[in-house]
């Protein structure tokens, strides 16, 4: 008889650390919000904190950069972390949070389709059920009254579902580089992070979009020294999570997002839960849920 103890436990620990993950990111649009109070662009924000922590991990493996020529998938994962954040950082900053991060939540939808041609994990009918249901929920969610079509009608919903599908890449490509050095994959989503949003910033600097980063103040930099090291300590959480965990386990766990996200934003006034945002959500988490419990069904 097979001991699942250990298994159960390491899975265990690994939907915990994917909480870790969740809280970080359900709850950051306050600070990020709070520093654009004085001045910093979330674009500048991201560079800000993802460039510390692509720091960090240069400075303990100051060898690790080697991994983006021993591992191509590197390359990959590095944009998806890039434009995951550039994505949900400056739309959570902009836009009704609840509203965002439901749009955002589309991801297991994405992760179903992306799984296919990179993890070779063909969807089944299931699957397309429950991309059918997700998709019914993104109508609820970005129907106005005022409006014929329910299409993304602002940045920050163009944002939040762009978003989503790099956030999909992301788990995805850590589940396929799970082999190899974790410090190689904290390269990636680091790297990724800091260099696209410092690019994005500096181009949109350029075209007059992105207001210039302004001078150093005590009141700001704790801020973001803290955010800083939230994030590094969640992206931790995820990459060791999301590589010990089926695609649509992983996506499951992080739907807490929502939870964290909306409590937090309703009860400071960042958000408005009205009746059509929360059915859709409804039907966007039946979805998620729905996928990840007939994951190991054979023949769905």
């Amino acid at each position: 008889m097979v001991d699942t103890a250990p298994r159960l436990g390491a899975a265990r620990w690994a939907a915990c650390a994917l909480l870790v993950n969740a809280f970080v990111w359900g709850v950051s649009w306050w600070p990020f919000r709070m520093l654009q109070g004085y001045g910093l662009h979330p674009l500048w924000t991201t560079a800000l904190v993802y460039g510390f922590a692509l720091l960090c991990v240069l400075m303990v493996r100051r060898g690790v950069w080697r991994a983006y020529f021993e591992h191509p998938g590197i390359w990959l994962l590095a944009v998806g972390s890039g434009v995951t954040n550039i994505c949900f950082n400056w739309a959570v900053t902009e836009g009704d949070v609840v509203r965002v991060v439901l749009l955002f939540y589309i991801m297991p939808a994405w992760a179903m389709l992306l799984a296919w041609p990179i993890l070779g994990e063909r969807p089944r009918p299931i699957a397309l059920l429950c991309l059918g249901l997700s998709l019914a929920g993104v109508v609820l969610v970005l129907k106005q009254p005022d409006s014929a079509w329910p299409i993304p009608r602002s940045l920050p919903d163009f944002l939040a579902i762009a978003g989503g599908f790099s956030f999909a890449l992301v788990n995805v490509m850590l589940l396929k580089l799970r082999e190899t050095p974790s410090e190689a994959r904290m390269l990636g989503m680091f790297s990724g992070g800091a260099v696209l949003s410092a690019s994005v910033a500096l181009w949109g600097g350029a075209a007059g979009w992105v207001p210039a980063m302004p001078a150093a103040q005590w009141d700001w930099v704790w801020i973001a020294a803290a955010l800083a090291l939230a994030f590094l300590v969640s992206n931790l959480a995820l990459q060791y999570g999301a590589a010990r965990l089926q695609s649509s386990t992983t996506a499951l766990v992080m739907l807490s997002e929502i939870v964290f996200a909306s409590l937090s934003s309703v009860l400071l006034g960042a958000a408005v839960l009205n009746e059509r945002t929360f059915w859709g959500g409804a039907l966007i988490l039946a979805a998620a849920v729905w996928a990840a419990n007939t994951d190991n069904q054979p023949g769905l």
